[in-house]
């Protein structure tokens, strides 16, 4: 147990106290929404699937055909070697649309694909963790739109339809989210809830972030939050990496014409600019019109400028939180909120974009509201009086930080608090931890300091605390060891 420290040290008392505050999120009502089970023999999907795939292959195939030609100038052969490469493009994708199935049933989904070496991939509704709708560009000029659907499982754990109208899709999304619920739950009595939603958040949005707004203009969802184009944007910009990037780029540009260095400098001009339209696509195109809702089973997030999607997670499978404030989002309140979502991962990604963030930039209040309803504890004052922080002997290895670590437990969660210049705060309820492991590199045994870690589904969650005294890291591992048995043997409540 560590005393109460002094003013230059950062404790955790605050947040655990605002963890506890704040109103209850708003709930979801509705019908449940019906789809037809596709045949035994399969269903194909839309039609013009194979154009919107041969589109999108059709374009690295031109271009692979005509690079040699564009960089010698030959305009003929490339005005040949185009429209031949979207033409292959189109054809390919084709042959995938005509030999791709999909067969709907209660217990699993199973999808055939291969004109030449068959494929059927069966996943069990069971073993369903996600379900996400995702319309990039070019689908969306067609209405169409891509289900994504995660289980349980190692890195190949996703399976995709492409492409489907984007109602069909919905359906099937609510269709297998039910049934996936309804035998998830089959030998767990639950209290009775409202059918899961089939419905996406409306997008249209004021210039302000709303928090519990009137129910959305479809059935069965119920608005959390919307952030402002503006929110979004500022945030970005005020992020350390981005100004970082900015910064390099003015310099190398500076000296580029200032000192007329060779090319190697336009070289790393270029990759400074693709670093900041990575991080612009990422954090604002990718954010755009972010809505957040909740439905009877799960909380809905929709995003993107160019590339829409519709994410879908279930309560069940949120594992652990992450509260994160950059150094200049503090100033203004800011903070950002990450999850665990079991069978996505550490870096799981679509199209680049992280799918782990469940709100890119709130007020800290809202953030803290969130976590709260997602990963409720009775007792959060609890946390301060179970607290290790990191020894002061840890100086060497961290000049600052070191008073910034902190890991505090209560009977439900365990949280680590770090970091000065991004402050991060994880949560982790004690029924998720699956193992717990304590390491002492050569430097750390001369010191007497010890790393705990508590190891934990994949995700930005990571629960440790680096270069702890070593003689109290045995007692904080048969203590966590404890908590955690007695989590496992108390029954969960529903979320719904």
């Amino acid at each position: 147990m560590i005393q109460e420290s002094d003013g230059n040290s950062s404790e955790p008392e605050e947040d655990a106290q605002a963890v506890a505050a704040g109103p209850e999120l708003p709930h979801a009502s509705g019908a449940p929404t019906e789809t037809e089970g596709s045949a035994e023999t399969g269903a194909r999907t839309h039609p013009l699937s194979g154009l919107v795939l041969g589109l999108s292959w059709g374009l690295g195939v031109a271009l692979a055909l005509s690079f040699r030609s564009i960089l010698d100038g030959e305009w003929i052969v490339i005005a040949f070697t185009i429209p031949a490469g979207f033409v292959a493009g189109v054809v390919g994708g084709y042959v995938k649309w005509w030999f791709t199935r999909y067969v709907i049933n209660e217990c699993e989904i199973r999808i055939e694909t291969g004109p030449i070496f068959k494929s059927s991939r069966r996943i069990p509704c069971a073993r369903l963790q996600s379900s996400d709708i995702n319309q990039p560009l070019v689908a969306r000029v067609f209405g169409l739109s891509e289900l994504t659907i995660e289980m349980a499982g190692g890195s190949d754990s996703s399976s995709k339809l492409r492409f489907l109208p984007f109602a069909e899709a919905r359906n099937i999304r609510s269709t297998v989210l039910q049934r996936s619920h309804e035998l998830g739950n089959a030998n767990t009595p639950q209290p009775a809830t409202p059918s899961p939603e089939d419905a996406d958040c409306d997008s249209s949005s004021d210039s302000t972030m709303s928090v519990g707004d009137s129910p959305l203009g479809h059935e069965g969802a119920t608005l959390i939050a919307r952030l402002a184009p503006d929110r979004i944007l500022i945030g970005a910009l005020l992020s350390l990496d981005l100004l970082m990037a900015l910064l390099g780029a003015m310099l190398v540009g500076l000296a580029f014409v200032v000192f007329d260095i060779p090319i190697g400098g336009l070289v790393t001009l270029l990759a400074f600019a693709g670093g900041i339209y990575s991080i612009v696509s990422s954090r604002v195109f990718a954010q755009w019109d972010f809505t957040l809702s909740r439905s009877a089973h799960g909380l809905r997030i929709t995003r993107g400028l160019f590339d829409r999607s519709s994410q879908s997670i279930p309560f069940d499978r949120i594992q652990g939180i992450e509260m994160v404030e950059p150094l200049l989002w503090r100033r203004f309140g800011w903070s950002q909120l990450k999850i665990d979502v079991a069978g996505y991962g550490d870096a799981s990604e679509e199209d680049g974009v992280s799918v782990t963030t469940l709100l890119p930039i709130s007020d800290k209040s809202m953030a803290l509201t969130l976590l709260n309803e997602l990963i409720h504890e009775p007792h959060p004052e609890e946390h301060q009086a179970l607290a290790n922080q990191a020894s002061e002997r840890a100086r060497i290895f961290a000049p600052i930080g070191w008073k910034y670590r902190w890991l505090t437990r209560s009977a439900d969660t365990v949280r680590t608090h770090t970091g000065w210049v991004t402050k991060r705060m994880q949560v982790l309820p004690h029924r998720n931890v699956q193992s717990i492991e304590i390491s002492q590199g050569p430097w750390q045994r001369r010191l007497g300091v010890a790393t705990v870690e508590i190891h934990t589904p994949d995700g930005p969650v990571s629960i440790s605390l680096a270069h702890m005294n070593a003689d109290e890291a045995p007692r904080l591992v048969l203590d966590e060891v404890a908590l955690a048995r007695a989590a496992m043997a108390r029954p969960t409540a529903g979320n719904a």
